[in-house]
């Protein structure tokens, strides 16, 4: 057996699988500080479906307390941008498109430094040992505790980022927490850089979370491997969190849509996951979230790590009702949801007052919503299907009709019929369906690079790169048998020179258990 967790704004969801098979679904309040919540579902789980510890062999989590971290801009830590480029991109240095906010709170300092490479690998100029040592000398004066190094085209040729936190590591100490931009970005140097920022930022808070989560579970009698949910659908283990936090970003509408392919069997749909804050909406293509292929924003900064192509909407079952205009959200009660609304005795219209005015939803006290006018209850559902059906369809790519799965505890807002679309699926369990997402979640492993290909060395190349990234899909914990190629894209760069061609292999295999 093992256990999927999903941590979201308003609710945090587990299952207990086994297998494919759902044992137990339960469902928490996310707590303030997280962790007692994710001790409590995992009580409820067992209260529901007896397990001992020994009993489970994963547990699969997907969290959103980096997002979180960023957006509020709290627990950050204080971070340096250093750009190998020189004497090229100087006109735009590290961290020119960030909001102020975010860079006082990472009391930010960043460096230009010499080095980079051309997209065919030809070195822009040398790297100087003098000058970075210089530029750390700076950061250690200034309390700097991570670093996230960018060169330009390093996804290309790595080694002088590699270079360069050596000498780094030298002056600041071992102490220092380094991101390296070819590990965390794609082909971009600003938005990579950015993503690597972003990750620097964040590296002791995830030393932090993962340790807690890591006790909460072992409080529990578990002494299974812990894995968190990446933004495509895949799994990373502990050490990898540790490194990595802002590849957790998406995990949340992700899983959702994973376990809707699982529960629903429906290999390519529209998944509208309406939670306690949000309604997530994106389109699943083989059984996996499409990506967008569009610089992606996040807390205002962009970047170009991987994340699921997804529309967010403010409407959700902890949203406000404005009582004159029949509107909902985008401010939302979240997890004091069991506290404000008026099913629960509290003095706020919320979404889930009117679910259960209109008979919807069974939760609460539904005579303390039995004063609401039945017309301006119907007004509001409405509004909300024509949001929804609305965002479906700016997120189709063809007029062809495409089946619509509604998961997520607040998807009882939306009616059995949607506007252009027809019937909506509600799937068994839907309410978790983001912890099953979780928990099915497997190991990927991702190429995207620049090559500048040979003449007739084409098939020689592409074979090359599908080999590299079943490799990463191994080397990060996947069953050799079952890994396979699932997503492929090869793109010529007509404006460069050497039939440069921009190639990208995603490989992923079920996760090899107890390993």
């Amino acid at each position: 057996m093992h256990i999927g967790i999903d941590v979201g704004g308003t609710n945090t969801d587990a299952t207990l699988m086994n297998g494919r098979e759902v044992l137990a679904g339960v469902k928490h309040s996310t707590t303030a500080d997280v962790t007692s919540g994710i001790v409590q579902v995992i009580e409820d789980l067992r209260a529901a479906h007896h397990f001992e510890g020994a009993d489970i062999t994963a547990v699969m989590i997907g969290t959103t307390h980096f997002i979180n971290a960023l957006v509020q801009a709290k627990r950050l830590a204080p971070t340096a941008a250093l750009r190998l480029g020189l004497p090229a991109t100087q006109a735009l240095p590290p961290l020119i498109d960030w909001p102020a906010e975010l860079t006082a709170a990472i009391n930010a300092r960043s460096y230009l430094a010499h080095g980079g490479y051309e997209f065919d690998g030809r070195p822009i100029s040398p790297i100087d040992p003098e000058e970075l040592r210089a530029h750390a000398a700076d950061m250690l004066k200034h309390g700097i505790r991570s670093v996230a190094i960018s060169s330009v085209f390093s996804p290309v040729n790595h080694d002088l980022e590699l270079e360069a936190a050596a000498i780094i590591g030298e002056v600041l100490g071992v102490d220092v927490a380094i991101s390296l931009s070819h590990e965390i970005g794609r082909i971009g140097l600003l938005e990579r850089e950015n993503a690597t920022v972003i990750n620097a930022a964040l590296r002791e808070l995830a030393a932090e979370i993962v340790d807690g989560l890591t006790s909460a579970v072992r409080a529990q009698g578990i002494e299974a491997p812990i894995y968190l949910s990446q933004n495509d659908g895949t799994l990373m283990d502990e050490d990898y969190v540790r490194r990595y936090p802002v590849a957790t970003f998406a995990s949340g509408p992700t899983n959702s849509m994973r376990g809707a392919a699982l529960t629903t069997q429906l290999e390519t749909c529209a998944v509208v996951d309406v939670g306690g804050t949000t309604a997530d909406v994106g389109l699943l293509i083989n059984g996996f979230p499409r990506e967008t292929a569009n610089e992606v924003k996040v807390a205002g900064i962009r970047t170009n790590f991987r994340m699921p192509d997804v529309l967010s909407l403010g409407i959700g079952g902890g949203s406000l009702v404005n009582e004159d205009t029949a509107e909902v959200g985008p401010e939302s009660v979240g997890y004091r949801l069991h506290t404000e609304a008026l099913v629960f005795g509290g003095s706020t219209l919320t979404a889930t007052d009117i679910a259960v005015a209109a008979g919807r939803a069974d939760i609460g006290d539904r005579s303390k919503v039995a004063h609401l006018d039945p017309e301006f209850v119907q007004r509001v559902l409405n509004r909300i299907a024509e949001r929804v059906a609305e965002a479906v369809d700016r997120m189709r790519t063809s007029p062809d009709p495409i089946p619509v799965v509604a998961v997520g505890g607040g998807s009882v807002l939306l009616p059995d019929t949607l506007p252009i679309f027809g019937k909506v699926s509600r799937p068994e369990n839907y309410a978790v369906a983001n912890a099953i997402g979780a928990s099915i979640a497997q190991v990927g492993g991702e190429i995207d690079k620049v090559y500048s290909i040979a003449p007739g060395a084409r098939e020689e190349t592409i074979a090359a790169v599908r080999a590299e990234a079943v490799e990463k899909a191994i080397a990060a914990g996947a069953k050799p048998s079952t890994v396979a190629i699932i997503d492929f894209d090869e793109v010529p760069i007509p404006y460069l020179p050497g039939n440069a061609t921009r190639i990208r292999a995603k490989a992923v295999g079920d996760l090899e258990m107890g390993v």
